[in-house]
C-alpha cells in the first residue's frame, strides 16, 4: 500500500497525460529518450512521474533548446522538454486548462481547444468587409518575455490548487541547455515548445490584451493567434489612436510591440477607394488584400480576402523540393502517392479554404517534380521534360484519385 501523500494526484491522470504526449509524439530531451524507448517501461516511468510528483519531490530537468528556421527569415529558439517531464507538464495542463477555458476571450484562437486558424481566418475577413481599417500587430518574442510575477499572479486567480502553481513556478525556473551544450538560468518567459506554455502565454495574454480590449476599446473586434493578431478600426485615427495605446499598454507588461511587423491597413474594395500605402497584410500563412472576385451573377468585382501568402507558397515549395522525389527512381508512383499525399492533403485543407487558385502553382510544382521523377525512371522519358509531363497527364486521367489536387481539376501541364 502507497504512503499517503502530500498531493492527491490521480495515477489515471498520469496515464491519460502520457497518452495525450504520446499522440503528439516530439523530439527527445536532453536524456536522449524518445517516446517509443520511455514506453518500453512505461509502468515503471510513470510510476516515477506520479511519485515524486504527488511527493511534492518532482524537479524539471534543463530543456533542451532546438533552433528552428522561421518562414520569414531568421530562427527562433525551441524548448525541448525530456518525455517524463512533457508527461508532468501534460498532467498540470490537464488540470488547469478547463479552470481558464471559460474565462478566455471568444476570439482568442491560438493553441486553444475547438478553436483553430481557421475559424480565425473567417471571422478576419467577414470582419475585413465590414471595417474600413484593420490594425495587424505583433508581440516580440512573447514566450521569451513573459515576466514571471504577473504570471503567477494570473495563475493563483484562477487556481488555489498547491501543486500546479509549485510546478508551474519550478517550469518558469527550468534552466535552458543551450547548443554548445552550456546551461542557461532564466529569470522570464516560457520555453516555446514546453506542453504547458501554450496555455499560460494565452492566460498572460488575456490580460494583457484581451481583456484590456474589452475594456478599454469595447467597439474594436479582434482576432488573435498567440501573439499574432487583427483589431478591426472604424477610421485611421482609432487604428493611430489604437497603435499607441497598446505599445503602451504592452510595455506595462513587460511586452514590446514588434514595430516591424505592426502597421495600419486599409481594407480596399470597390467601395472603399481611398489611397493608402498600406492595402494588404498577413495572418496565419494568408495574405489578405483586394482580389478580383466573381458575384453570384457573374459580374467581376474587387473584394478584400484572404489567399494563401507568397511566403507560404515559398516554404511549401522548398518542402517538395527537399522531397528529392527525382532521386526515388526506385518508388512506384503509388508509392509516391502514399508517401506525399498525407502531406498535400493538409496544405490543400488549410491553404485552399479561401481562395484556392491561389494554391494551384503549388500544385503545379508538385506535378513538376512527379515528371522530373518520371523523366529519370523510365528510359522511354528520358529525352525531355514534355514527353514526361505528357505521361504523367494520361496517370492522371486514368487514375485521378491517386493524388489529392488532382481530383481538384489540378492536373499535369507542359512549361
Amino acid at each position: 500500500m502507497d504512503t499517503p501523500k502530500p498531493y492527491a494526484i490521480p495515477k489515471q491522470l498520469v496515464l491519460d497525460a502520457f497518452r495525450r504526449v504520446k499522440e503528439n509524439r516530439g523530439a527527445a530531451g536532453i536524456d536522449g529518450q524518445s517516446i517509443e524507448a520511455f514506453e518500453a517501461d512505461r509502468k515503471n516511468n510513470l510510476y516515477k512521474i506520479w511519485n515524486r510528483m504527488s511527493s511534492g519531490s518532482y524537479f524539471p530537468p534543463p530543456v533542451k533548446a532546438v533552433e528552428i528556421p522561421k518562414k520569414a527569415g531568421g530562427s527562433r529558439m525551441l524548448g525541448v522538454p525530456t518525455v517524463a517531464d512533457r508527461v508532468a507538464q501534460m498532467v498540470v495542463k490537464m488540470t488547469l486548462e478547463p479552470l481558464v477555458e471559460p474565462v478566455f476571450h471568444p476570439d482568442s484562437y491560438g493553441y486553444r481547444p475547438g478553436r483553430s486558424a481557421i475559424q480565425a481566418l473567417g471571422v478576419t475577413r467577414r470582419r475585413c468587409w465590414q471595417y474600413d481599417w484593420v490594425l495587424e500587430f505583433d508581440v516580440r518574442r512573447l514566450f521569451d518575455n513573459i515576466d514571471h510575477d504577473l504570471l503567477m499572479r494570473a495563475v493563483r486567480w484562477h487556481t488555489d490548487n498547491p501543486w500546479v502553481v509549485l510546478y508551474i513556478e519550478r517550469w518558469l525556473r527550468a534552466p535552458f541547455q543551450m547548443l554548445d551544450g552550456t546551461v542557461e538560468a532564466r529569470g522570464k518567459g516560457t520555453p516555446q515548445g514546453g506542453v504547458v506554455s501554450p496555455v499560460l502565454a494565452n492566460l498572460f495574454l488575456h490580460y494583457a490584451f484581451d481583456a484590456w480590449m474589452t475594456r478599454t476599446h469595447p467597439d474594436k473586434p479582434f482576432e488573435r493567434y498567440a501573439d499574432d493578431g487583427v483589431v478591426h478600426c472604424r477610421t485611421e485615427a482609432d487604428a493611430e489612436k489604437l497603435k499607441a495605446d497598446l505599445e503602451t499598454r504592452l510595455a506595462e507588461c513587460g511586452l514590446e510591440l514588434n514595430l516591424e511587423k505592426t502597421r495600419i491597413v486599409y481594407c480596399q474594395d470597390d467601395d472603399r477607394r481611398k489611397s493608402y500605402p498600406n492595402t494588404s497584410f498577413d495572418f496565419l500563412g494568408y495574405t489578405f488584400r483586394p482580389r478580383r472576385s466573381k458575384n453570384s451573377a457573374g459580374r467581376f468585382f474587387i473584394n478584400f480576402s484572404p489567399a494563401v501568402s507568397r511566403n507560404a507558397q515559398t516554404a511549401m515549395r522548398e518542402t517538395v523540393h527537399k522531397w528529392r522525389m527525382h532521386l526515388k527512381s526506385d518508388k512506384t508512383v503509388d508509392d509516391l502517392s502514399r508517401m506525399f499525399n498525407p502531406i498535400i492533403r493538409g496544405w490543400i485543407q488549410y491553404y485552399g479554404r479561401f481562395y484556392k487558385s491561389e494554391l494551384y502553382n503549388v500544385l503545379l510544382y508538385i506535378d513538376r517534380q512527379l515528371a522530373r521523377w518520371a523523366k529519370l525512371k523510365y528510359k522511354k522519358l528520358a529525352r525531355g521534360q514534355l514527353r514526361a509531363t505528357h505521361w504523367l497527364g494520361s496517370v492522371a486521367r486514368r487514375q485521378p484519385a491517386l493524388f489529392l489536387h488532382w481530383q481538384m481539376g489540378v492536373r499535369p501541364a507542359a512549361g
